[in-house]
């Protein structure tokens, strides 16, 4: 709840974790989708997501939370 609870400018911990899709890759840029996050923030690490770095066993939440989160992106 609170300010924690969000991805706002005023967050005290502006450091968070998103994943996104790569697009397309031209020098230095990468072009993604689906990113979490403000216009300008800095990415200060990538790393590829693989199916071994993710939850051993199926990942549950509240309806609630789905609903949420039906319209986010």
């Amino acid at each position: 709840m609170g300010i924690f609870a969000h991805r706002g400018p005023y967050r005290p911990n502006r450091l968070g974790v998103s994943r996104c899709r790569l697009l397309a890759v031209d020098g230095l840029d990468l072009h993604v989708a689906d990113l979490d996050a403000l216009s300008g923030t800095p990415v200060l690490d990538i790393k590829p997501y693989l199916t071994e770095f993710a939850p051993r066993h199926p990942v549950t939440q509240p309806a609630w939370a789905s609903e949420l989160m039906s319209s986010y992106y």
